[in-house]
């Protein structure tokens, strides 16, 4: 896995947390126990902090940054599906954010609230909990998000977290 320091920024990343070989993790990003980071995944620290949190996924293709003023914070038990951008928000414990979509400057997705793929969350917009963002621009849907869609991502990727390092294997 390619793992860079910046500057005097060093990646944490807990022992138990699985990142992909083919995963970048540059700077002041912490990542917490039994999270998976999936291959393509760039988590990039350089401007300012990426915090992760616990037995949280950050699928295939994910882009995470932050800037120079405003960290990207993700908790625990959260689901970012492939080809997500996330940049200078936070996404507080047991939300999911859809494949595809964008969390942007100063957003904030609430405790268990879904982004739904190709949503667009724009700067300084709140998805309240329990709420679902939909479309370009996001509309929040009150009450719409699926816990039993969340509750299968969250059980299948922190599986992952635990299987890849047992059976992945590279054959060329």
């Amino acid at each position: 896995m390619a793992i860079y320091a910046f500057g005097d920024k060093v990646p944490t990343i807990d022992p138990t947390a699985y990142v992909h070989p083919d995963a970048v993790i540059i700077g002041d990003v912490t990542i917490g126990a039994e999270c998976f980071i999936g291959p393509c995944a760039v988590l990039r620290g350089d401007s300012s902090k990426i915090v992760v949190g616990s037995q949280t996924s950050i699928q295939d293709g994910s882009v995470i940054h932050c800037t120079a003023e405003i960290p990207t914070l993700i908790g625990s038990k959260c689901t970012i599906g492939h080809n997500a951008h996330l940049e200078g928000c936070t996404v507080q414990d047991g939300a999911l954010v859809g494949s595809g979509s964008m969390v942007l400057h100063e957003a904030l997705v609430e405790t268990g609230a879904l982004v739904a793929a190709g949503a667009v969350v724009l700067g300084g917009m709140v998805v309240p909990s329990g709420a679902l963002a939909v479309g370009v621009p996001a509309k929040i849907k009150e009450g719409k998000a699926d816990p039993e869609t969340m509750a299968y991502s969250l059980k299948t990727y922190t599986e992952n977290a635990r299987r890849y390092p047992l059976e992945l294997r590279r054959i060329e």
